[in-house]
């Protein structure tokens, strides 16, 4: 394959998992063999924690902050990838804190996260980007990078302004860079299936979103116990219900962009 696929997992609300559907999606993609790439652009990193590689968090210079906000360093993105059992990372870094205000001085200030992944994305099928849990220069980055996003949410009311407040935000820097991003997957998380707000919701949901698959993850404690031994569900506890529902957007994925397991 000439080039990945590239998928950010986004939504602005913070608290819907957004980590830890990404950390999930990106082992059950490993599963079905593919070679992954996880790209943690949360300055907060808590997927470079939830991934066993906190230590990362605090190197020293050159990190994902000086590649996206020097032109000459990007070629530095080789060194600073890790290798993780299931995947390799790119790791956040208390660095990252600052990346916001050195972008919005930047001359291309959404293309930097492209620019940087061309320097390595050629031997992955997949590439997965974790996003901030707000609406700025980083997550313009990830979207002009990947121009397809999975949505994670939450089976509640306050989801729908959270859709509203991502889709004005895409349209924005669609029209402004001219270019089409589209929606491959919604996945609903932490669903407790005897509250009605929460069954409600779920249907709102999908009727919402006739034409974009929506998974439903459902509390599981297993799920919890595997970011803190740094792997995903299908690592920690393959026998897990829910690890299906992931290998089953995993599976989607591969079908929406031409793909199957013989292609990894």
């Amino acid at each position: 394959m000439d080039e990945p696929v590239k998928l950010c997992v986004s939504n602005q609300k913070g608290g819907v998992g957004k980590t830890t559907i990404a950390i999930n999606v990106a082992g059950a993609l490993n599963a079905r063999g593919h070679d992954v790439l996880f790209v943690d652009l949360d300055p907060q990193g808590n997927a470079t924690e939830n991934l066993g590689l906190m230590e990362a968090y605090d190197d020293e210079p050159p990190t994902l902050f000086d590649c996206l906000t020097e032109a000459e360093k990007r070629d530095e993105i080789e060194n600073i990838v890790r290798e993780h059992p299931e995947m390799d990372v790119v790791p956040s870094n208390i660095d990252m804190t600052a990346a916001e205000p050195e972008l919005t001085l930047a001359r291309r200030s959404g293309e930097q996260l492209d620019l940087v992944l061309r320097e390595i994305e050629a031997t992955y099928d997949y590439v997965i980007v974790d996003c901030p849990p707000n609406l700025g220069n980083l997550m313009d980055n990830a979207l002009f990078a990947t121009q397809n996003v999975l949505i994670p949410a939450l089976a509640e009311s306050t989801s729908k302004r959270a859709f509203e407040l991502l889709f004005d935000h895409v349209d924005a820097l669609e029209y402004d860079y001219e270019i089409d991003i589209r929606d491959r997957a919604v996945v609903v998380n932490r669903i407790d299936v005897r509250k009605k707000q929460a069954r409600e919701m779920v249907e709102w949901i999908n009727a919402a979103f006739e034409d974009v698959p929506v998974w439903e993850i459902r509390e599981r404690a297993d799920v919890q116990k595997a970011l803190d031994a740094g792997v995903s569900l299908l690592e920690f506890n393959p026998d897990c219900d829910m690890c299906e529902t992931f290998l089953e957007i995993a599976a989607n994925l591969d079908e929406q962009f031409g793909l199957t397991e013989a292609d990894a």
